[in-house]
């Protein structure tokens, strides 16, 4: 018997004697327990920061010259969707129908894909066609005004991109 030698030979400090003893672990602990809201919305941020890849595309006799998508791409799976149309003529930008997955609201991700757009695009104007709830706080956050009609660049008829 290797090791034997090494332990005591008192039946009060037997392993089944010690089991018994000690009471069981406490079920409500801290170590497994639910994430708190601020704990889950920080680590979705994080996630929505650190994961969460963009790609753009044009968009092909869709609505017209200059239809392009933001594609928001978090492991191989698109989570938000960004339509915008880009007139360098005119120096405007029109951000015409954003999506965005449950998951992803409130992290910040809307923000950065705005911010991804005008960086992408320098020195162009932004406007919105959106006037959903959801949207419209967003717009107004990253100061980009709201039209009430589509409107179509004059230049729409050429490609402008």
């Amino acid at each position: 018997m290797h090791g034997q030698h090494a332990r005591p030979t008192s039946t009060l400090s037997s392993p089944a004697s010690a089991a018994a003893r000690t009471p069981p672990p406490v079920q409500g602990g801290a170590r497994h327990s639910r994430r708190g809201r601020i704990t889950g919305r920080l680590r979705r941020r994080i996630l929505a920061y650190r994961a969460v890849e963009f790609l753009s595309t044009h968009i092909p006799d869709h609505s017209g010259p200059g239809e392009e998508c933001l594609l928001l791409v978090h492991v191989r799976q698109v989570v938000g969707q960004v339509h915008y149309r880009v007139c360098t003529h005119c120096a405007q930008g029109v951000i015409t129908a954003m999506t965005l997955d449950e998951r992803f609201r409130s992290t910040g991700l809307g923000t950065r894909a705005l911010s991804h757009l005008r960086s992408r695009h320098p020195g162009l104007a932004w406007r919105s066609t959106l006037s959903m709830r959801i949207t419209r706080d967003l717009l107004r956050r990253m100061r980009i005004p709201t039209v009430t009609a589509d409107p179509h660049c004059p230049h729409a008829g050429r490609a402008t991109v």
